[in-house]
Formats: structure tokens, C-alpha cells, sequence
């Protein structure tokens, strides 16, 4: 592999489609098969990622349950900026933005010449050593510069001394957790998913083993130290998985070598992605920054409304996690139209889902909220504070996982590799274009602060959750269009048509769960009674709307039970929006 200098003219963003060689191919990785394969890769990632998910609200708990919000937790969850910044940059967006396309086209090149040197290899000797350097190098500078980095994040902070020890700690998880990015990026491109969806349980099951077993020892340093421990797990469990698929398809590519290189690198692509990952995340560092001139607990109350109301919106995500892959390998063979497809159902079921939790968290936030927290050193006020956040953060969790699902096949468009023997140069326009979500996100993040300075004096944390709402929502109308514009041609009436059913579904469903859930005063049973009516009324409200999203399933179950023994016609069909 060699590397783009970089004054050179760089490749066309869409390689032209590409036929295989005439010989029969060797066995390899193929396309993958649409139907069961999505749905069991879906299975087993919602499964792994479910039990993350509840290892990590376990961890929130204890800590709620051993330090409460109080001067320690806050001291902690500056340190946590640290994994907290690292992870999206490291392991859920960068990395994957980035090596998931790359990994696909080495795969796609594979598949075209399997008697030439395998790419993926070649992949593998170009990135993984400088990946490790680079690593390195930043847990390093982040663990010397651990004072002024406190300093900078919580100026307000009464304990910072303890702040710096725990962002030492944390800074650890830099090297582990680019590894474990890596190493899950080139899994999925081959179409392996279970190792990558464990990783989070690996590491909040080190998080857990030390903050029971040394809590009353090191108090909240013991969080830090599982923090630490958990991103070693982490990489650990990806390594194995990841040789057994390299020397695969070293088997695989047969044993002809050739002097020249498929792969070119193009090092200039890692920042506009790594750009929008840090803009992405100084959305939460406006708001330690603002709530540590706040009254302590404030940013506690801040970190667990995230905590419960990122939930729902992960469960949206995961589906852009399996279809990604397929995403990548279509742009990557210069089929806009099954990328197009893709994108467009993703934007849709992303939608549903997390439509659908967003309207359970405004109607039963306070129920969920002591139901989960209210216990120890958490009292009720804390959960009413904690509730009223998560209200008003929910108003922006859906453009957060719209944003998730754009960003993927935006940034697939110039991945950080191209054909070697592909001699088509972009244009600086299209250059420009890479640094267009920056844009946005930088925008988004100027009405973030601006709504927070002018809110946060009258309304506290709500005012601080009402900016994040904000600024998250203009940055994803702005990357809808940037997604045309990029070059794939989404058919926004219809994506917004499709959108606006499902909010009007959320909108009933959120008012009725609402009136369910007050008409009990126990947690457990008002969270049940109003978690069903959001349900039934989301449901039955997105069919007479004509949600696809939501038809589809409710059919669906509805013949499974019994209720509708034939399937739809096709005037049936018909009656759908856009005629599907």
C-alpha cells in the first residue's frame, strides 16, 4: 500500500462499479445475504447490546447508590470526559466512519482478484502500526496534561484535585479503546457481529467488579479504575476474532504475488471525521462547563438524564450498526441506488424506534427515574430534577439518531483508502464537502451555547438540556440536505412525509402514556401502565397514519396471532404512503 502525498490530487469520492476477473473466485467473503442474515445480525447485536446497555445502567445506579449526586460523582464524570469522548471518537463514529468503507473496499478487491495479494492484509501493515503509535502517544499527553484539562472542563469544580486523579486513571482507555474500534470496524465489514456487540459488556462487567469490590476502600477512584480495566477487556475480547478472519483470508487470496499495491492511503480523510467527533462530543463539554457554575449535583443530575435518555436512542442506532457494512460495500462497488435504499429505510426504522422511546421517556420519566435511582443517597429530589431533564432532552433524541445514521454513509463517500490503479481526481468542491458536517455540527453547537448562556440563569440543568436539544436538531436538518448535496440522492418529501407520521404518532402516544402513567403513585406500576399505552397508542395511531415503520410490524403480528389469516393485497399494499 502507499500513501497519497498531500498536495497530490486526490480520487474520485465513488469508484466506477467494477466486474470481477473472469476466473472462478476463490472461496472468500461474499455479499452477504439480505434477509435472515440482517435479522440475526440484528438478534445478536440488539441482545449483546441490550445486556451492555443493562450492565451500564447498573453501573449508574451503584454509583447513584454509593455517592449519590454529590461533590465525588461530580469530580468523577469530568474524569469520565475522557472514555467518554474517547469511545464515539475511538470506537462508535470515528473509527467506524473510517475503516469500516476501508475494510469493504479492501474486501471488494479481494473479491475481484483473489489471486493478487490480499488487501485486507495489506490494509492491516499500512494503518494498525501508526494506529498504535498515535494511541499511545495521546494516553500519554492526556495523563500529564490531566490538570489543565480539569481546569478546563469544570473550572467551578470545589474538589478538582480529585478530578485530576480520576482523569489520570481514565486516561488509559485511549490506547484499548482505539484497538478495540479498530479490530470491531474490520469485523463488521466482514460481516461479523457478535464479538463487536459484546465489547461493551466486557466492559462494564470490569467497571462493576471493582466498584463492588473496592467502592468503600477508594470511594469513587474505584469507578476510575474499572473504567480503565473495563477498555482493556474490551480489545482483549476482539483479538482472537480478528486473526481467525486475517489468516482466513490469507487462505483465501491464494499464494500469487505482484509488486504493485491495490490500496492507496489517503491520510487527509481522518480529519474531517475525527473533526466531527470532537465538535459532536464539545456539545457535552458545554454543559459541564456551564453546570460546574451550577449547584453540585448538577452535572449528576445532567449525566443520568443522558444516561436513561440515550437509550432509546441506541436501540435506533443499532440498526445503521448491521446495515453499515452493506452501505459501505454498495458505495464502495458505485451502487448509489442500493445505497439510496438503504439509507432511506434506515432513516425510517431509526426514526420509529427511537420515536417510540422518546414518547415512553416524556410520559413515564418520573416513574422510570425512581423506579431506577431513587434508593441511597439518591432522593426524591434528584429524581425530580433527573425527570425534568430527561423530558426536555428527549426532544432532541431524535435528530440525534438521525445524525447517526447520516454520518455513515456521508463519510463512506471518500473512505480513508482508494483503488491503486483508480487515476480520477476530485474536484475542490467536493473536497470542501468532506467538512460540511463539521460545519453543521459547529453551528448546532453555536445554538447549543447560545440557548444554554441565555436558559441556564432562569431554568438551571433544564435550560442546559433545552440548548443540547436545540443545536443537536439544527445539525441534523442541516446534514439531511448535506446528504443529496454529498452525491446520494435521498427523496427528502419522502423521508419527511414518512417522519412527520411518526411524530404525529409519538405526539398521541406521549399524551396518553402521560395520563396512564399518573394514575398510579408506585414507579413500577405506573412505568408498566404507561410504557403500555405508549405502545398500543403508538401503534394503533402510526397504522391510521400510514407509517410504513409501523404498519408493517403491527401487520405482521397481527397475522401472527391470528387476527389477519391472509396477507395484505395488493390494493392492501397500495393504500401505504408512496404506494409500498
Amino acid at each position: 500500500m502507499t500513501t497519497d502525498r498531500p498536495a497530490a490530487a486526490l480520487a474520485s469520492p465513488l469508484p466506477a462499479p467494477r466486474s470481477a476477473p473472469v476466473q472462478a473466485p476463490a472461496p472468500g467473503p461474499g455479499p452477504a445475504p439480505r434477509g435472515g442474515f440482517l435479522a440475526k445480525a440484528f438478534g445478536i447485536t440488539a441482545l449483546l447490546s441490550a445486556a451492555g446497555s443493562g450492565l451500564g445502567l447498573l453501573r449508574d445506579l451503584l454509583l447513584a447508590r454509593y455517592f449519590g449526586a454529590s461533590q465525588g460523582t461530580d469530580a468523577f464524570l469530568v474524569a469520565w470526559t475522557v472514555p467518554e469522548t474517547a469511545a464515539p471518537l475511538l470506537i462508535e463514529d470515528a473509527m467506524s466512519f473510517l475503516m469500516v468503507p476501508a475494510f469493504a473496499l479492501a474486501l471488494v478487491l479481494r473479491e475481484e482478484d483473489p489471486d493478487a495479494p490480499d488487501p485486507v492484509r495489506q490494509l492491516v501493515r499500512a494503518t494498525l502500526p501508526w494506529l498504535l503509535l498515535a494511541l499511545s502517544g495521546l494516553a500519554l499527553a492526556a495523563a500529564l496534561g490531566a490538570p489543565q484539562l480539569v481546569e478546563l472542563l469544570a473550572p467551578g469544580l470545589p474538589d478538582p484535585g480529585l478530578a485530576v486523579v480520576c482523569t489520570r486513571i481514565t486516561a488509559i482507555t485511549v490506547l484499548p479503546f482505539g484497538v478495540a474500534g479498530y479490530l470491531a470496524a474490520a469485523l463488521r465489514a466482514h460481516h461479523s457481529f457478535t464479538a463487536p456487540a459484546g465489547i461493551y459488556v466486557a466492559y462494564n462487567l470490569g467497571i462493576l467488579a471493582l466498584l463492588f469490590g473496592f467502592h468503600g476502600v477508594l470511594g469513587v477512584r474505584s469507578a476510575a479504575l474499572g473504567v480503565a480495566l473495563g477498555s482493556l477487556l474490551m480489545a482483549g475480547l476482539l483479538v482472537g476474532p480478528f486473526l481467525r478472519h486475517l489468516r482466513a483470508g490469507q487462505a483465501a487470496a491464494g499464494r500469487t504475488r505482484r509488486s504493485r499495491d491495490t490500496l492507496v492511503l489517503m491520510p487527509l480523510a481522518l480529519l474531517p471525521v475525527a473533526a466531527f467527533t470532537l465538535t459532536r462530543q464539545s456539545q457535552v463539554f458545554a454543559e459541564r462547563y456551564l453546570g460546574s457554575a451550577l449547584p453540585p449535583g448538577t452535572i449528576s443530575h445532567l449525566n443520568y438524564a443522558a444516561k436513561v435518555s440515550q437509550l432509546a436512542m441506541t436501540a435506533g442506532i443499532l440498526i445503521c450498526t448491521v446495515t453499515f457494512p452493506l452501505v459501505a460495500r454498495a458505495l464502495a462497488a458505485g451502487d448509489l441506488t442500493a445505497a439510496r435504499d438503504r439509507v432511506e429505510k434506515d432513516l425510517g426504522q431509526a426514526a420509529a424506534v427511537v420515536l417510540l422511546g422518546t414518547a415512553f421517556l416524556m410520559a413515564c420519566a418520573p416513574s422510570v427515574v425512581s423506579l431506577l435511582f431513587e434508593r441511597g443517597a439518591f432522593g426524591p429530589g434528584d429524581t425530580a430534577a433527573t425527570a425534568a431533564v430527561i423530558r426536555v432532552y428527549s426532544f432532541g433524541l431524535p435528530a440525534q439518531a438521525l445524525i447517526g445514521v447520516m454520518i455513515r454513509p456521508y463519510f463512506s463517500l471518500r473512505p480513508v483508502v482508494r483503488r491503486a490503479d483508480d487515476p480520477r481526481c476530485e474536484d475542490g468542491g467536493r473536497r470542501l464537502l468532506d467538512w460540511y458536517p463539521v460545519a453543521a455540527m459547529l453551528l448546532g453547537l453555536a445554538v447549543t451555547v447560545t440557548v444554554g448562556l441565555l436558559a441556564t440563569h432562569r431554568f438551571g440543568a433544564l435550560g442546559l438540556a433545552a440548548g443540547n436539544a436545540s443545536g443537536i436538531t439544527v445539525t441534523a436538518a442541516l446534514l439531511l440536505r448535506g446528504l443529496v448535496l454529498r452525491g446520494i440522492p435521498l427523496r427528502l418529501r419522502r423521508v419527511l412525509g414518512g417522519h412527520g407520521r411518526l411524530v404525529g404518532a409519538a405526539a398521541g402516544a406521549t399524551l396518553l402514556g402521560t395520563a396512564a402513567a399518573g394514575l398510579s403513585a408506585d414507579p413500577l406500576l405506573a412505568t408498566l401502565t404507561g410504557g403500555l399505552a405508549v405502545v398500543l397508542a403508538f401503534a394503533v395511531l402510526g397504522t391510521g397514519l400510514g407509517a410504513r415503520e409501523v404498519r408493517g410490524p403491527v401487520l405482521a403480528v397481527a397475522r401472527v396471532l391470528g387476527r389477519s389469516p391472509n396477507p395484505p393485497t395488493v390494493a392492501d399494499e397500495g393504500k401505504l404512503p408512496d404506494g409500498e
